[in-house]
């Protein structure tokens, strides 16, 4: 009993059972994330990108620990250098500059959607957004708290949080009905 409350959509598709499928399951995270990271609307000082989407979507789908592990990675990839980040960038100047708040929000974000979601959050719409968008808030406060020291308090709510509102609550109705879908799809609905 105390497996099925922590089973993810991820667990059923392709069961994660060694190092080598956990690993292989963590790159492919990193690899949507930083695909979504290009598909992005020029904006400063805070580009618009579908990453969110996939930080939400990854953690919801490999839950708490995996999740975070696959956003860990993802900043360990942009900090080395690899162009992972939006515009294809990587650097560790870029943890450090305006966007540095949102990027290592990722981590307490995926935490907490995947530990949602491993107790069956994702599987009806209404909870399934109530998860992303408690990782997403998490993302927008990391985001705008750190993006208020370069651009003060009132300016960065109104640069780095205001703008994205509807573009996330479009990726978070998306994500809502993707993943039980997924679930139904798969046979295991509840």
């Amino acid at each position: 009993m105390q497996r099925q409350a922590a089973l993810t959509l991820a667990d059923l598709v392709l069961p994660r059972r060694g190092l080598l499928a956990r690993g292989a399951a963590v790159l492919a995270g990193t690899l949507l994330i930083a695909l979504s990271a290009q598909v992005a609307v020029p904006f400063a000082p805070v580009p618009l990108t579908g990453q969110t989407f996939a930080v939400l979507l990854v953690a919801a789908l490999l839950g708490r620990r995996l999740g975070a592990a696959t956003m860990i990675a993802y900043l360990a990839e942009g900090a080395a250098g690899l162009p992972v980040f939006s515009a294809w960038t990587g650097g560790a100047a870029r943890l450090a500059g305006p966007t540095g708040g949102y990027l290592l929000a990722f981590v307490p974000a995926a935490w907490i959607v995947g530990a949602l979601c491993e107790r069956g959050w994702d599987r009806r719409f209404g909870t399934a957004a109530l998860a992303m968008a408690a990782g997403n808030t998490v993302i927008l406060l990391g985001g705008v708290a750190w993006l208020a020291v370069f651009t003060g308090a009132e300016s960065a709510v109104a640069l780095g949080a205001v703008p994205f509102l509807a573009g996330d609550l479009v990726k978070i109705v998306f994500a809502a009905l993707a993943l039980p879908a997924g679930w139904r799809i798969f046979g295991r609905n509840g």
